[in-house]
């Protein structure tokens, strides 16, 4: 089935359905000029002191903070960058009521920058940041405003914690009971721009029950045997043309 084929198929999935629910990864975010974490140009093929999934632990926050934030600063908390098509096309789905979440591992914001509402971040957002002494919360317009060592509280001067899920980290249990309930209801699930290698989020997945479930992924995925159509083509393009 070639790219046209795979649209037109699409195109009458997305129609039919009633309830769609979105589920993404990092590889929606590179159109935006992201940088992902296992692609050849990601994170995780580039060269720092210690490697990202170390930087990107909870006890390697606690004990060289100062190493975490400038890693964070030059990588995760990225400025000036914009919503693509794709974060445009499923923020008007759910404008016209025919999608109902978006559950993302990205934590850029960029879903919301695009209009979207209901979005489940399951690893958190850049956008939200808080005092790990009074709790007082920050935005990223603070952060980046201290960007020069580890960011300090404007009320009690203890430091500020970015609102991410780190590793060793759990998920909030609200935002996996929610994520499960939406992917349990939805008639159409699409995939797109994951890897489906980091657990618990990738087996969520198992729970759909619906109709048909959509697979938008440059390279194959340990999941492409349970997909109804499978789509190798950049995410942004080919949810614009729907």
């Amino acid at each position: 089935m070639d790219f046209e084929e795979q649209i037109k198929l699409l195109r009458e999935y997305v129609n039919s359905a009633k309830r769609i629910v979105f589920f993404g990864g990092a590889g929606v975010s590179t159109e935006s000029g992201v940088p992902d974490f296992r692609s050849v140009d990601g994170l995780y093929n580039q060269t720092y002191k210690y490697p990202p999934e170390t930087i990107l632990s909870h006890s390697f926050y606690l004990s060289k903070k100062d190493e975490f934030y400038k890693y964070y600063f030059d990588k995760l908390l990225v400025s000036g960058i914009k919503p693509n098509k794709a974060h445009y096309k499923l923020a008007e789905w759910e404008k016209e009521g025919k999608l109902s979440a978006i559950i993302t591992q990205n934590i850029d914001g960029l879903h919301q920058m695009a209009g979207s509402k209901h979005v489940l971040e399951l690893h958190g957002s850049v956008h939200r940041n808080y005092c790990e002494n009074c709790h007082k919360f920050f935005d990223s317009e603070y952060m980046l405003r201290h960007e020069d060592g580890i960011p300090k509280c404007d009320e009690c001067g203890n430091d500020i914690k970015p609102d991410v899920v780190l590793y060793e980290e759990g998920l909030d249990n609200n935002t996996i009971a929610e994520s499960i309930y939406e992917i349990q209801h939805a008639d159409l699930l699409i995939v797109g721009g994951t890897s489906l290698t980091v657990y618990p989020a990738a087996g969520f997945l198992d729970y759909f029950r619906g109709e048909h479930m959509v697979l938008i992924n440059k390279s194959e995925t340990s999941r492409d045997g349970m997909a109804d159509l499978i789509i190798k083509e950049p995410i942004g393009e080919t949810l614009d043309r729907i």
